[in-house]
């Protein structure tokens, strides 16, 4: 018998659950035209409050073919809202000629979310960071006549206001601003501009208040926000970016609490190790945001200074990544991960603390919080109205677990973590008990090129035969290089039209020159502002020197050879990326500044001031070489493939691996450069820059504050050997592929892999609080227990295999689980008759169900399936 009061909260949960998560309650909002306003806790829809959950999806990261899929997958994990930037230097790379197809059709990717029945906010910027070239503005803006970025500067204002308004435009000739019945329900001005704002003096206020009024001008009928902008003034709303907002507070009382970039991660760079966020702590960041009055959170991706999260990554195609050094791959272990593929458990214990936030809705929007302690570090936040009330438990010591008593009851409180009461009464969700399922994917590594193999990495070879080659030229070869003397800073020369540029000279050796070395040898130095330098003496490489992620700069000092007569020296300068962040990053230059000096025993010579010739980028790059048809006289093709020798571009044929699974390139045997599959570019590839030896960790706690540096993986590896071929760059048949090889590679060690889900696990304790759906229909969580649930990726997919199963006191992880001194007998009969030939099962973890190996002993059901 339910009394009337819990069978009023019953009703409140059953709404909340069939409707808040319904496709037809948020498709009502983005159909129908819709008022979008804010008060002091939240959004307002329609005169609604909301509580909203965001994730970021940045549509040129991605392809067309793959929107519906990732905004589908976000939407089951609990997403109210997609964000994404909007990438101004993808859209106008020259003035007045723009570029919305393809992967830049930005109105089709709105439209995309808006049928899956998502809101939108759109961040425009236009400046956006995002480890994105140049911060997303055009360096054509760079050359505009006394222009200064991110400032009270008329030249730079004029061409902001102009791109923002043709933004804003196209989106009101589609319909797509909720006031016309379209999932905008947010716009963003400028961004992260309060980091950097201290470094334009009194200029930046005025130009804060400028963009402001400019945007609300612009009559878009939804909020304006600022992220990390504390002055954002009225009505514009200033948001939270970083790990932690629970401490935040908007600029003012009429205000809501919004988080627009919870950083789950770090950015990977070329040369570094794998960064990673344990999800434990990201839910516990989470729900202590919403125990602290939140009412909209985003999940975005960390950058470099700027530090974003993001629920789906993406890759960095074509010359797209900034940094300097950023590296192609920009999967930052998010929910969903570069090839589109949920991870998890990241996917399904946000997926599942979403909803214990929705069941709180009621009460979270109809009054403040009200806290209290219980003692050192522990905290209870109650939201209670004459109809629903909710409560947050946080232990916030990040070593020693609790147990605590509220409203007449005891609780257990893992350390750094937060316990989820919907009713005030019932766990129904803890940030550190992990009850969704884990897969491990991998990467099915294919012989030639449609052959399955399972041999390791490096033994899947290319055939020799297979493979055709251009001998890119060493220094001058085009009809439109100059000389001018003295050495000229990169992108002011180059306008980032191409990553390379060439410096060539000469000099005459006698013999007796003061800074020779044995009549022959020199030492040469070399100062760069970065990124890559190759040194050419001769026509032979001679050096190399390169920068890093943290210091762009470097200087090269090397033993080089000279001969008698003149001597060609030829010095290729390479980008990787241009800066994207930071005080005046637009002036952060590129490329040899000098000196350049040859040194001996006896004296000096100074190159610097001499006459200079210069070219622009490399000679395949004009004659298109990633493009061209088989019959190009610039290909050759014979028995001995060069291999191993610098400024050499392959291309060969290959037939699309059978399947629809993702697939890689794995550029083992390759050193830098860039690839072309069917002439459009996967993006830069360095497999030898290798991540230091030291500073990753085995096991990284969740517990106590995240950091950049605090959980690395892949040390004294390639920081990327595996590169994303998108489905939709294949076509039918014969397949090409182009590799420009910068320094040295042999491409017959490369070869294809498939991306796809290994085994499935679970491991759930008897302690974990009961899943959510149980809790709605029962209410009582001792009679429905803590579930274990499985469910293959695909609609078509079955249980076909159980791998491990036990009950009791297992240890390990998916893939390698074993089994402790407690385990039940029945385990694996149980587990197959609940799961084989199903393609999702739930088993109650309870010694009902396993009987009691062990009296007295908390015990736990791990199992790893296969699926077919």
């Amino acid at each position: 018998m339910i009394g009337a009061g819990a069978a009023s909260r019953m009703l409140v949960f059953l709404f909340l659950f069939f409707i808040r998560f319904s496709d037809s309650e948020i498709a009502a909002g983005v159909v129908a035209s819709s008022s979008v306003g804010y008060d002091h806790r939240a959004l307002l829809i329609d005169g609604a409050r909301r509580i909203l959950v965001s994730g970021s999806i940045h549509y040129p990261r991605s392809t067309p073919e793959m929107w519906r899929d990732l905004i589908q997958k976000s939407k089951d994990g609990g997403l109210d809202v997609i964000e994404t930037y909007v990438f101004w230097n993808l859209h106008e790379p020259v003035r007045n000629q723009y570029d919305f197809e393809g992967r830049k059709d930005l109105v089709k990717f709105v439209k995309t979310v808006a049928e899956a029945g998502l809101y939108v906010h759109l961040r425009i910027g236009p400046y956006i960071g995002a480890e994105w070239n140049y911060g997303g503005f055009p360096v054509r803006l760079h050359f505009i006549p006394g222009i200064k970025f991110r400032t009270d500067n008329e030249p730079f204002k004029a061409e902001m206001q102009r791109f923002t308004a043709k933004i804003v435009d196209m989106m009101k000739q589609e319909n797509l601003y909720a006031s016309q019945g379209g999932p905008i329900i947010l716009s963003q001005i400028e961004n992260e501009y309060g980091n950097v704002d201290w470094a334009y003096g009194p200029a930046a206020k005025s130009y804060v208040s400028w963009a402001a009024s400019m945007a609300v001008s612009l009559d878009t009928g939804v909020p304006w926000v600022m992220g990390q902008q504390v002055d954002a003034p009225d009505p514009v709303i200033n948001t939270c970016n970083d790990y932690y907002c629970d401490q935040f507070a908007p600029n003012s009382k009429n205000k809501p609490k919004m988080w627009t970039e919870n950083w789950t991660g770090w950015f990977l760079p070329f040369g570094g190790a794998v960064p990673y966020r344990p999800v434990e702590d990201i839910a516990y960041a989470v729900a202590r945001f919403f125990q602290r009055g939140g009412t909209f959170q985003n999940y975005y991706v960390v950058s470099p200074l700027s530090r974003l999260l993001i629920y789906h990554g993406g890759t960095n195609f074509g010359h797209s990544s900034g940094g300097p050094f950023i590296a192609t791959s920009y999967d930052y272990d998010a929910p969903i991960d570069e090839y589109g593929f949920i991870r998890q458990p990241k996917w399904g214990h946000l997926r599942d603390l979403h909803k214990a936030i929705k069941l709180c809705e009621a009460a979270l929007v109809a009054t403040d919080p009200t806290s209290s302690s219980l003692g050192p570090n522990l905290e209870a936040t109650v939201y209670k109205t004459a109809g629903a009330c909710a409560a947050f438990l946080a232990n916030r010591d990040n070593q020693y677990d609790a147990t605590v008593t509220f409203n007449g009851k005891l609780y257990h409180l893992p350390a750094w973590s937060v316990s989820i009461l919907s009713d005030c009464r019932n766990v129904v969700f803890n940030t550190a008990q992990i009850n969704s399922q884990t897969s491990s994917t991998e990467m099915r590594h294919l012989n030639s090129y449609n052959q399955t193999s399972d041999d390791s990495l490096d033994s899947s070879e290319m055939p020799q035969s297979q493979w055709s080659y251009a001998i890119e030229p060493v220094g001058i070869s085009k009809a439109d290089a100059f000389t001018k003397t003295g050495l000229l800073e990169q992108i002011n020369t180059t306008a980032d039209a191409s990553d390379y540029l060439w410096y060539s000279t000469s000099i005459e050796i006698t013999g007796d020159e003061p800074f020779l070395l044995n009549g022959t040898q020199s030492n040469l130095l070399v100062k760069s502002l970065g990124h890559v330098l190759r040194v050419f003496v001769n026509g032979k490489l001679s050096a190399s020197g390169m920068g890093n992620s943290y210091n762009a700069s470097f200087s090269l000092q090397k033993l080089i050879m000279l001969a008698p007569g003149k001597n060609a020296i030829d010095l290729l300068s390479a980008t990787v990326g241009l800066q994207d962040y930071g005080p005046f990053f637009d002036l952060w230059g590129a490329g040899v500044t000098g000196p350049v000096k040859l040194n001996g025993p006896n004296g000096t010579l100074d190159l610097s001031s001499k006459p200079w010739t210069y070219q622009i980028g490399l000679k395949g790059e004009d004659s298109r070489l990633y493009e061209t048809s088989d019959d190009s006289s610039e290909w050759v093709s014979d028995s001995t493939l060069p291999t191993n020798q610098p400024l050499i571009w392959y291309k060969t044929k290959f037939a699309a691996p059978e399947g629809d699974g993702p697939i890689a390139i794995n550029f083992t045997g390759m050193g830098k450069g860039e690839g072309w599959v069917n002439g459009q570019s996967i993006g830069r590839f360095w497999p030898t820059y290798q991540a230091p030896q030291n500073g990753c960790v085995t096991f990284c706690s969740y517990k106590g504050s995240f950091s950049s540096d605090k959980c690395l993986k892949n040390c004294g590896k390639p920081s990327q050997i595996l590169y994303h071929v998108p489905r939709s760059f294949l076509r039918w048949g014969s397949n090409d592929l182009v590799l420009f090889e910068e320094v040295g590679g042999d491409p017959t060690k490369m070869s294809f892999a498939v991306r796809e889900i290994g085994s499935l696990c679970a491991h759930v304790s008897e302690l974990h609080p009961a899943p959510l759906d149980a809790f709605i229909t029962t209410q009582k969580r001792g009679k429905s227990g803590p579930m274990l649930r499985l469910e293959c990726p695909s609609a078509n997919q079955l249980i076909s295999k159980i791998k491990f199963a036990s009950f009791g006191t297992p240890h390990g992880a998916c893939g390698s689980y074993s089994h402790g001194k407690c385990n039940s007998s029945t385990a694996l009969t149980v587990v197959q008759e609940a799961c084989i030939g199903a393609r999702s099962c739930s088993i109650r973890v309870s010694t009902e169900m396993f009987g009691d190996p062990c009296r007295g002993v908390t015990k736990s059901l791990a199992v790893e399936v296969a699926c077919l």
